[in-house]
């Protein structure tokens, strides 16, 4: 509680320093000014049509709200119970979800006033899932415009916010470079101290593509039996065998990322920003203060950004012929596209980081620390904490970049010549091609996908 207090105090603090009273101090309040939803005679669409699915979506939004609290106000030594506890709790809003969508700050009121910019980042991209859910479900749009009206919605979602808001349409190939947080102090800490409740985001973010593509292979008339399919397999298997990463879209979405590859990028940036939001706010080392000046670069890094467009198709599908409708054990597993983004970064950033170079016996030590500290909980041989930490033990001598472990701080070097070498290895990669919405599709029996 000793960080509430710290935040508030400072806040009455201000308010109390001001001068001429509360309208000087209102100038270090971020504004609460909201921009409602694109409006199309496809407004609800989705939630009247595949009700139960909107539901999921709800439910998993209360637990991917009330993390952020639970995390920032319960003491990080209590760790494994508070893990155990929400997991608990949050299993149950999927087994009764709720009838509505609650927004960010109804169960996380700390963290919406201590860094307000974080939630609303969130909660218009959880607009943006509305709407375009809405524009699949929507039976008068024919499939061959689907989209026009789903490009129309990402305009609106990248055009109507404060800059900085909306996430990038680049993949994360680029926006995870800009972030540069791979040495920093909380790297990972949600994801191996509290396992459990990541499991079940993982969970989360297979669902939201699995939702899309099931409304992809099934057409305007036949997506509520596909959708049910897909939310028996969920109840039957994916949340009994939880995956064991964060899914990308390209993966579990292939139809869909094809069709927007802008829409299915926005929704990957903002699965991550999920993912380190809860690392940032899981580490005790920083005040809330300096929590908030990383959380908001780390949000203007994976943001839309002018020339993220030319990147939007720039990656590669691993299984383009997937059915959601199936759970095989690639889906299951904890290597994926994901590990590979974050691998090919650290071998740019080896070089750097180590200019004399590894020995044989040290680069395989600080390969296995990275493969470890990349899943879920702490393995036999990890070091706990942060790659960071893992990495200076098996290897020390590392050199720091400047801004590498701070917060609030950019290691710029670093970020630059990550890009630089990815840039490089774009050039190579052809943009993925459009699919052809001409030909409606109509809904068959389920296949395994194999590449």
């Amino acid at each position: 509680m000793l960080e509430r207090r710290s935040f508030l105090a400072g806040a009455l603090a201000s308010l109390a320093a001001a001068p001429n009273g509360a309208t000087a101090a209102l100038a270090g309040v971020e504004q609460r000014n909201e921009v409602s939803f694109l409006r199309g005679a496809y407004n609800l669409a989705f939630y009247y049509r595949l009700n139960k699915a909107y539901r999921i979506g709800a439910g998993m939004h209360f637990f991917h709200s009330k993390q952020h609290d639970l995390l920032q106000l319960t003491r990080f030594e209590d760790h494994a119970a508070v893990d155990a506890r929400f997991d608990k709790e949050a299993q149950e809003w999927l087994r009764d979800p709720p009838a509505i969508e609650p927004e960010m700050p109804y169960y996380s009121s700390y963290v919406d006033r201590a860094m307000h910019t974080l939630f609303r980042t969130i909660d218009w991209t959880h607009m943006h899932h509305e709407q375009t859910y809405d524009v699949m479900a929507f039976r008068e749009i024919p499939w061959a415009e689907k989209k026009a009206w789903t490009d129309r919605a990402v305009k609106y979602y990248l055009t109507m916010q404060t800059p900085g808001v909306p996430r990038s349409v680049a993949p994360l190939e680029v926006t995870m470079r800009r972030a540069g947080i791979m040495m920093k102090p909380y790297f990972n800490y949600f994801r191996n101290f509290y396992p459990l409740d990541q499991s079940l985001f993982y969970v989360a973010h297979w669902w939201h593509p699995a939702a899309y593509e099931t409304q992809m292979i099934s057409g305007n008339r036949d997506q509520e039996v596909g959708m049910a399919q897909t939310i028996d397999l969920m109840y039957r298997e994916v949340m009994t065998d939880r995956p064991g990463r964060m899914l990308l879209s390209r993966e579990i979405m292939p139809r869909y990322a094809r069709m927007s590859p802008e829409s299915a990028n926005i929704f990957d940036n903002l699965h991550m920003l999920h993912g380190i939001a809860y690392s940032i706010l899981a580490y005790k080392g920083w005040t809330v203060e300096e929590k908030r000046a990383e959380m908001y670069r780390v949000i203007e890094a994976m943001g839309y950004q002018p020339g993220d467009d030319a990147y939007a198709r720039r990656f590669r599908e691993p299984y383009p012929s997937f059915d959601p409708r199936t759970y095989p054990a690639w889906v299951r597993s904890p290597q994926g596209a994901m590990g590979m983004i974050m691998m090919d970064m650290l071998m740019e950033m080896l070089p750097m980081m180590y200019p004399s170079g590894l020995s044989k016996a040290q680069k395989a030590a600080v390969m296995r620390q990275m493969m470890i500290n990349g899943r879920l909980g702490i393995e036999p041989g990890e070091v706990p904490g942060s790659l960071h930490d893992a990495m200076m033990r098996v290897a020390p001598g590392m050199r720091m970049m400047p801004g590498s472990t701070e917060p609030g701080e950019t290691p710029t070097m670093m970020v630059e010549h990550m890009l630089h070498a990815w840039k490089a290895k774009a050039a190579r990669i052809p943009d993925v091609a459009p699919i052809d919405m001409t030909v409606e599709p109509s809904l068959g029996p389920a296949r395994v996908a194999v590449r």
